[in-house]
């Protein structure tokens, strides 16, 4: 996970949103993606789980994430939050760990 994509990666890093209080953070995410609090909570263990120790490259990654996400065409709709199925957001953060690592190979 050494990697983001190459074209968000100066935004997301540059991010205002980054240094936010947790529930601030948090509330924009709801704001701008439909990201519930379970979803939010969820993703940000599994980072951790995943060796990103770091409060801030945590909140890199998830928007990483849910840039990737939206570039795959999962946006809250008509609905409050991102919907994805029975399992469908492991596959997803699952793919997207996988396009991390590919993009990573690439360039080494």
């Amino acid at each position: 996970m050494q990697e983001l994509y190459s074209e968000a990666k100066i935004s997301i890093k540059t991010s205002e949103y980054l240094n936010l209080p947790n529930v601030h953070f948090y509330n924009w995410c709801y704001q701008r993606y439909g990201l519930n609090r379970g979803t939010f909570n969820t993703i940000e263990d599994w980072l951790y789980n995943h060796g990103i120790i770091n409060v801030l490259s945590r909140r890199i990654y998830l928007l990483a994430f849910l840039n990737y996400l939206e570039e795959k065409g999962i946006k809250k709709g008509s609905t409050k939050y991102l919907k994805f199925g029975q399992g469908g957001l492991a596959r997803k953060f699952d793919d997207f760990l996988n396009n991390l690592e590919e993009n990573s190979l690439r360039k080494h």
